[in-house]
């Protein structure tokens, strides 16, 4: 039994486009010969589609889209679509998550999700209702019965030794064991997470093992709002160890022969990363490839974050971006995703000197935008500082200090930022970081403007390793492959070893305000992704009134955060659906 394993990037929503993309796949798959086609979860709506569920319309037109797929498909091969099932009755929820299995000129649904999860960005009990369904399909492929496990996503999530907590309800690997399968399906929309793709491998090899039989596990890709899918499907055979591994960040369709031997597998090495819309065929994975590692940690974030940009902008309907260029870490890191993501030709940086900005700062932010062939304009900032200052002393009764007076200055930025962006149509990036957003270090309506915020979910620590990474040799080829220069240093020395600083005062610095970006980062992770107390901080060895300051910090930021650009999520826990933290609080 030849497998097409589709790793799609869908439009939620857009279920006539779903389809055709699903249509193209399954042409392709039949020129390789492919019995059976397997997409992501919700594969024709695109996930998540949220309170799109709850529009009838759609869920009338999805009907019809099958239809028309069944009778295009009618002389194969099946597919197996991800789809939303109405239930009858009106009851509320009133939908499965469900698999429909479009074969032989007709469509009927084979499977629907048992577990439905709730925590961090998912809501699925909102829209849906658990499934009872058994969860194996029969087939007749060539004259042969075929028994295949069928899964939705959260249904291989089962090992509490791996997880620590799994949801309530009944075990869907669990309930296959005696049913004499040959292969377990699971149909993913799983969003990036940093270690997630790891965790995916070790849990489908317990299920490889408890099963006695293959995992063909097939992800969606591509960024859908705040949450990045990595694609990164893949193949475990029955003692758990990887066979194919499809790309991180890109659509592609994988043929897998069940019936092979099963040697390693792998795309080639030179497959390219396809962002935005998807091309008319995907890349196709050839079955005689060795098969190789997958990215490290770093080169996984860095294409991630790149894949998230460039969908939403293109989903969003942008085509350029604008970005304020201070010659700080921050700003450079975005500037490189935004280049890799949208090409340099459309990308374009503000350098907005202000009288406390450093003749290096400066000269680091050029020398970083001539490396990145990124056109530039510079915009002085003090004149705007003196108007704004003659124009607030009459009712402050003095001129504008301090914090105020810091805060303009950002606020002027901001200003010229969203005016440049407004009057040329660009998708202006923020370019803040996690842990400034975590404690408030960040100005509403100033650097905290714009469409999207980039590495709002990576901590400042975490910034200077990606940065320190991707000024190595062993990240040239990932260069390449995004279109970024792939000689020498990119970020350069000068940006990656300055101490941080906002430049707002003469000779600022972060630690002014802040503890050093290694003490404060490890307890802001264990704060905001663990829910750590103050408590819990000092009795794992915290300075009491350390912990008590970043608690008091991060509850104090919550109105800010509130206020903040959608942030690419790329950790367990991120500022955006998953954190809903009250303002007004204890």
């Amino acid at each position: 039994m030849r497998l097409a394993l589709a790793q799609l990037n869908p439009l939620v929503g857009d279920l006539t486009g779903n389809g055709l993309r699903i249509r193209s796949a399954c042409q392709e798959a039949k020129k390789e010969g492919a019995d059976l086609v397997i997409t992501p979860e919700l594969s024709l709506w695109g996930y998540p589609p949220r309170d799109l569920l709850l529009r009838p319309s759609l869920v009338d037109r999805q009907e019809k889209i099958l239809d028309h797929l069944a009778a295009e498909l009618v002389a194969g091969p099946a597919v197996l679509v991800g789809v939303a099932e109405p239930i009858a009755g009106n009851r509320v929820p009133s939908l499965h998550n469900a698999l429909a299995l479009v074969s032989h000129g007709t469509w009927r649904i084979v499977y629907r999700k048992r577990l439905l999860p709730t925590y961090d960005v998912f809501d699925e009990r909102r829209y849906f209702r658990p499934g009872r369904l058994a969860n194996v399909l029969e087939m007749q492929v060539h004259g042969r019965p075929w028994r295949l496990g069928l899964t939705i996503c959260e249904d291989l999530w089962v090992d509490e030794q791996l997880q620590g907590h799994r949801l309530a309800g009944t075990d869907p690997v669990a309930a296959l064991l005696g049913q004499r399968i040959k292969l377990l399906l699971n149909l993913s929309a799983s969003p990036f997470g940093q270690g997630k793709p790891d965790l995916r491998h070790q849990l489908a090899a317990r299920a490889a093992v408890r099963l006695g039989c293959p995992v063909l596990y097939v992800n969606q890709v591509g960024g859908n709002d705040e949450l990045v899918f990595d694609g990164a499907s893949f193949v475990v055979d029955g003692r758990g160890t990887v066979r194919l591994r499809l790309a991180c960040g890109a659509e592609q369709l994988a043929i897998w022969n069940s019936t092979a031997p099963q040697t390693p597998s792998m795309p080639p090495t030179n497959c390219a990363v396809v962002m935005g819309a998807a091309s008319s065929a995907l890349p196709l994975v050839s079955t005689d490839k060795p098969c190789t590692e997958e990215p490290c940690t770093e080169e996984q974030l860095l294409r991630v974050l790149v894949l998230g940009l460039a969908d939403y902008a293109s989903k969003c309907g942008f085509s350029q971006a604008l970005l304020g260029l201070s010659g700080g870490i921050d700003s450079a890191l975005v500037a490189v995703i935004a280049c890799a993501a949208l090409g340099t030709t459309k990308t374009r940086a503000l350098l907005m000197p202000s009288p406390y900005s450093s003749r290096s700062s400066i000269d680091d932010a050029s020398a970083l935008a001539r490396r990145l062939d990124l056109a530039t304009a510079t915009v002085p900032i003090s004149s705007l500082m003196a108007g704004f200052g003659s124009a607030l002393t009459p009712p402050l009764q003095c001129p504008p200090a301090d914090l105020t007076e810091e805060n303009l200055q950002s606020r002027i930025r901001g200003t010229l930022l969203m005016a440049v962006a407004n009057q040329e149509r660009r998708l202006l990036l923020s370019t803040g970081n996690k842990s400034e957003l975590a404690v408030g270090y960040c100005t509403l309506y100033g650097d905290m403007n714009g469409g999207l915020a980039v590495i709002g979910d990576l901590y400042k620590s975490t910034v200077f390793r990606l940065c320190d990474w991707i000024d190595t040799p062993e990240a040239l080829p990932c260069r390449r492959a995004l279109g970024l220069p792939a000689d020498g240093e990119l970020i350069g020395a000068a940006i990656r070893l300055k101490p941080p600083s906002a430049e707002l005062k003469p000779n600022q610095k972060d630690t002014d305000s802040l503890p050093d970006y290694a003490v404060l980062d490890p307890l802001l992770k264990a704060s905001i992704e663990d829910l750590a107390t103050p408590e819990d901080l000092v009795a794992a060895g915290a300075d009491p009134a350390m912990a008590e300051r970043v608690d008091h910090l991060l509850r104090r930021a919550e109105f800010k955060r509130r206020q903040a650009a959608p942030t690419l999520k790329v950790s367990s826990r991120s500022f955006g659906s998953g954190w809903r933290m009250p303002i007004a609080a204890a």
